[in-house]
């Protein structure tokens, strides 16, 4: 049986996320406390001596220089890829999650919903979405079958990848946390998916920002 095994990463965090302003494919930058639990993320995994085969990221900024604090590390290069980028929130990007049901109330409310046809004007339906993270997830997979890769993207990424792993409907709500800097991992046997461990932030100072509800 071969086992790829998948650790995956969530940027540290932003202001954008600290305002609960909603970013999608807005190219925000880390702020000093992201950039603080970049490093810490990446000391943890050089602690426990973290062997991997590659390291993916998504193209946003605050997703590559998360993985900066690996690449300078572990002395290694980061393969970016856009495929790996939060879902594009159309109109709501930008807004907070005060604004948003202000501003955009019939678009905020279909997104509260989780009608995964809703493009909310421009942007990316979930489904849309799902389609995009398991095409991308498959084909790093398959690239790299029974290796183990470390992957740094967003929230909403690394939500759709456990739904993925678990087999959790799109329409569903939320089920898990996916924290800032926080470290998660999954696997492939070649048959099925399994979520193996979530959420770990036992390596931050202080508390980490959950995703926005997406």
């Amino acid at each position: 049986m071969t086992i790829t095994r998948f650790c995956l990463v969530r940027h540290g965090e932003t202001d954008w996320n600290a305002a609960r302003r909603l970013q999608g494919h807005t190219d925000i930058d880390l702020n000093t406390r992201g950039l603080a639990q970049a490093n810490q993320m990446a000391h943890a995994l050089k602690k426990i001596n973290l062997q991997f085969d590659v390291l993916y990221t998504s193209d946003l900024q605050r997703a590559a220089k998360t993985a900066k604090a690996i690449e300078a590390l572990f002395k290694t290069s980061a393969i970016s890829n856009s495929a790996l980028r939060e879902r594009h929130l159309g109109a709501l990007q930008g807004l907070t999650t005060d604004e948003a049901p202000i501003r955009e109330p019939a678009l905020w409310k279909s997104h509260l919903s989780r009608n995964i046809e809703e493009r909310l004007r421009n942007g990316e339906s979930i489904q849309q979405f799902a389609d995009r993270i398991k095409t991308a997830l498959e084909q790093i997979r398959e690239q790299h079958s029974g290796k183990t890769i470390l992957l740094v993207s967003h929230g909403g990424v690394l939500d759709m990848m456990y739904r993925i792993a678990s087999n959790q409907p799109l329409h569903a709500e939320k089920k898990v946390a996916v924290p800032n800097a926080s470290v998660n991992w999954i696997s492939h046997d070649g048959y099925a998916w399994t979520v193996n461990d979530w959420g770990d932030t036992s390596h931050l100072e202080g508390l980490a920002l959950d995703n926005l509800d997406l």
